[in-house]
Formats: structure tokens, C-alpha cells, sequence
């Protein structure tokens, strides 16, 4: 059955080049269903068998069980005939039409990111961050620029960090209760994106914010921090926004705002991390063992 792997590469080649399951299904004189199903259940779940150990015959068997309209006398009677049609079709990538390439989520955000510059004026400024360093345990002092862009289509978001890096993103608001912060830390088109869910308060001109800000650490390991917005300005000019500085300051060093702002963000439960750790069996204990790593 040599020709399940041929079969299974050559229908993953065809769709990294833009051919659809369904025209692979017209030429090979499969339904579409059918062809799906072996594509995404059927073949997986046999590769998946034999690496356990299982021989062929018991593999596909077993892989079969997961599906209800592929039989094995068909699917084995059509392998010559599948692999043929499959190796003939041409691996053009097809011209995307304006219709197969509209995306209705990306949309829904395009509408959001408009919709928020009619509501923003209450919690537009220039504000200061606080939250834990990544290296330290430093409180994190970083300003925020929340402002509507100049072509008034969008909501601009400004952020200066502790190393002297300015960042530029955009914002939406999920109806009246968050407002999300989104922008990317690298120069495009790498992408090292990070985003502040902030909760709005049923108040006007609140003095400050609440949210959850996630990133990537040092390692590009997903971590989430508590993190406070206090307002500085109602400014929404760029040149005020850019002469503040990030900056890291040691507990012992801070003032007395500074202090209640620390120990709101800067305990251990402010904090989540994720990492991987060497594991070649992946089992259950491996989370006991991470958390224990993390916890330290």
C-alpha cells in the first residue's frame, strides 16, 4: 500500500497550490465527501496506526473505522485510478477571484477598527503602563498613545517601550466593555504580535484601566501579564506622546502610587507563562513538570 503515502503527498502538494477537494474529486471520479474524508481522517489515522506498530492490513482497518462513507474494497479497487488523476492534474496555482478571497471575519474586524473611532473620544490620551519585566522584578513603566488616526478611519495606538523602541498599532472595542490593543513588535513583514485586552468601566473619562497584556517571552513562549493604564494627558498629539520614555524601576526605588501600582501587577499570580520542555513521550506528568519549572 505504498501508493496511500504517494496518494495522500500529491493531494497535500495539490492543495498547498490552490487546487480545491472538489476538483480533485471531479478528475479522480470521487465525490468530494469521500475524497475529504480520506484526505483529513482516513490516511492521517493510517500513518498514525503503522508508526504504532500495527502492519498494514490492521493500520487501514482501524483507520477506516473513523468514517462511515469510504469502504475499503472501494478505496483499495481505486488507488491506480486515484493516483493517476491526481499525478495528471496541473499544479497551477489558480488566479483568486475578489469573491474566494473575501474573508468575512478579517471583514468584521475592518468594520470594528471603523466603528470604534465614533467611540473612542472618552478614553482617547496619552497613558502610562504599568506592569512586571519579563528579566526583573522590576515594575515595567511604558507610555500608550490612544488616539483616532489622522484619516480618521481608524483608532492609532502608540506604545514606547522600556528599551527606547516606539511601536505603532491599531485598536477595536468590543461593544462597551473592552478595548483591544493590537500591534506587531517586529519590522514588517515578520510578525511578533502582541495585544492588551483593556476592560472598560461604566465610567466617564476613566482616570485609569484595567487589562491582560500577552506576548511572546524571550524564548517566543506565550506569556500573559496583568497590566494597568493610568492616564497622564488627554493629549493625542504624537510629539507629547514621544517625548516620554519607557522605563524599568526597582521595587525599592518606587514612590507611593508607584508602590500600590506594583503590588497590583507585579505578584507571582500577575503573571502566566508557557514553555515546552523536552519530552519524547508527552505525557500527563509533563504538566506537573511545567508548571513546577515556571513556579520556580
Amino acid at each position: 500500500m505504498e501508493e496511500l503515502k504517494e496518494i495522500y503527498d500529491r493531494m497535500a502538494f495539490l492543495r498547498q497550490k490552490g487546487i480545491k477537494m472538489k476538483d480533485m474529486a471531479e478528475k479522480a471520479g470521487f465525490s468530494p465527501s469521500v475524497l475529504s474524508a480520506i484526505y483529513t481522517t482516513v490516511l492521517p489515522a493510517y500513518f498514525k496506526n503503522k508508526d504504532k506498530g500495527q502492519d498494514e492490513d490492521e493500520a487501514l482497518n482501524n483507520a477506516l473505522v473513523w468514517v462511515n462513507n469510504v469502504s475499503k474494497k472501494k478505496l483499495l479497487g481505486s488507488l491506480a485510478t486515484l493516483k493517476s488523476a491526481l499525478f495528471a492534474m496541473e499544479a497551477v496555482p489558480r488566479i483568486v477571484s475578489e469573491e474566494d478571497a473575501h474573508n468575512p471575519f478579517l471583514a468584521q474586524l475592518e468594520g470594528r477598527m471603523r466603528d470604534t473611532v465614533s467611540y473612542i473620544a472618552g478614553y482617547s490620551g496619552i497613558y502610562l503602563s504599568y506592569s512586571i519585566s519579563s528579566g526583573s522584578r522590576s515594575l515595567k513603566i511604558e507610555p500608550y498613545l490612544i488616539a483616532p488616526a489622522e484619516n480618521g478611519n481608524y483608532v492609532e495606538v502608540g506604545h514606547n517601550n522600556a528599551y527606547g523602541v516606539t511601536h505603532w498599532g491599531t485598536a477595536l472595542m468590543n461593544g462597551f466593555s473592552h478595548l483591544y490593543l493590537m500591534f506587531n513588535e517586529n519590522r514588517p513583514p515578520q510578525l511578533a504580535l502582541f495585544h492588551i485586552c483593556l476592560k472598560l468601566p461604566m465610567y466617564d473619562r476613566p482616570p485609569f484601566l484595567r487589562g491582560l497584556y500577552t506576548c511572546m517571552d524571550y524564548n517566543h513562549n506565550p506569556v500573559a501579564r496583568r497590566i494597568l493604564f493610568v492616564k497622564h494627558s488627554d493629549s493625542v498629539a504624537r510629539e507629547d506622546f514621544l517625548k516620554l520614555k519607557g522605563e524599568l524601576k526597582a521595587p525599592e526605588v518606587l514612590d507611593e502610587k508607584e508602590t500600590a501600582y506594583y503590588d497590583y501587577t507585579c505578584q507571582p499570580e500577575d503573571i502566566i507563562r508557557m514553555c515546552n520542555i523536552p519530552s519524547p513521550q508527552m505525557t500527563d506528568e509533563d504538566l506537573i513538570v511545567e508548571k513546577k519549572i515556571l513556579s520556580m
